[in-house]
């Protein structure tokens, strides 16, 4: 039987905002033009694999702005789950299953408590 785990909630709270953080950087890097700054475009079918990129714009400063925003918080998201306090609470041996467990936690229902 897989061991559940009673993460506190700040941890948990972390780790979804992480989740949101990712997601929104994902989905703004897809809209991006593939160079931050400009260039033309190119195609390449010379190598094992077609390799073929249309001109880039680049980004704006509002766009490379938002970008290093997003990109700050998850790396302050990230130090904060992995640091946090409740992993020195999980045998060694453990912490492996409760970060996927961790990971995953929003997908289930928070451990009642009555």
């Amino acid at each position: 039987m897989a061991t559940t785990y009673d993460f506190p909630s700040d941890l948990r709270a972390g780790q979804e905002e992480l989740h949101q953080v990712r997601a929104e950087l994902s989905a703004l890097l897809k809209r991006l033009p593939w160079s931050v700054e400009p260039l033309d475009g190119f195609s390449d079918a010379g190598g094992w694999r077609k390799a073929e990129r249309p001109a880039s714009p680049g980004w704006t400063a509002d766009e490379q702005a938002e970008v290093e925003k997003l990109r700050r918080r998850e790396h302050e998201l990230a130090v904060f789950v992995t640091c946090h306090r409740f992993w020195s609470e999980v045998t060694v041996a453990d912490r492996v299953d409760a970060r996927m467990n961790l990971k995953h936690a929003h997908e289930a229902p928070l451990p009642d408590h009555g």
